[in-house]
């Protein structure tokens, strides 16, 4: 009996571990629409987005926006499953994971090159440093301003050297969608504007004052 409870007790420790972590994902924002509301319920990601700005001299509101298109901002988003005859599933269209929607390949590139060896695509911090890298080698390899939200996301979707073939321009769906992006990124950047002087300041000033 003793030797059953010593193999069971790994197990049991096992399953809680994964439980446990499960249950402390970060839910996505309430309200994506307004980047105020999204940081003021998740400020360690205004902490983390300052940061890239800081690192890789990418505006917030742009890599904010990207990732509200890529993800709705669901730490473990991934594109849907592909089904044959439909009920006999063959995989998904791509490796792409996270927040960011990042492929394994140009997550790869990234730690690689970032030196982000321990980083990870469902973590939040990591994946907005990912995006600060991509935007930031869009405009060296292809010079798209870091601030032109609608290029950088044709960027991003179709990858550096598909976006110089100029493949996007076969895709009016995707154009449509870079719009869109492009619009976000300006709502959010006027948003900011109101509430970023709030989100800088300390928590200890908001134990007091707040």
């Amino acid at each position: 009996m003793k030797k059953v409870q010593i193999t069971q007790k790994p197990l049991l420790l096992a399953v809680s571990a994964v439980f446990l972590v499960s249950s402390c994902a970060t839910p996505p924002p309430q309200n994506v629409s307004n980047l105020c509301e999204i940081f003021y319920e998740h400020r360690d990601w205004y902490d983390a987005a300052a940061k890239v700005r800081d690192k890789w001299g990418v505006p917030i509101h742009v890599p904010m926006s990207i990732m509200y298109q890529e993800s709705s901002f669901k730490h473990n988003a991934r594109p849907p499953m592909r089904w044959f005859l439909g009920f006999i599933p063959y995989g998904r269209a791509s490796s792409a994971y996270g927040y960011s929607q990042a492929k394994t390949v140009t997550w790869d590139e990234y730690v690689k090159e970032a030196d982000r060896f321990w980083a990870s695509r469902d973590n939040f911090d990591d994946a907005i440093d990912f995006m600060g890298w991509y935007i930031s080698k869009s405009q060296r390899l292809n010079g798209v301003s870091k601030w032109d939200a609608y290029n950088q996301y044709l960027n991003y979707h179709e990858g550096w050297g598909g976006y110089k073939r100029g493949s996007y321009q076969k895709k009016a769906w995707l154009m449509q969608t870079a719009k869109k992006v492009d619009s976000r990124a300006k709502t959010y950047a006027a948003q900011l504007k109101t509430c970023e002087e709030d989100l800088q300041r300390g928590w200890l000033w908001r134990l007091f004052f707040g």
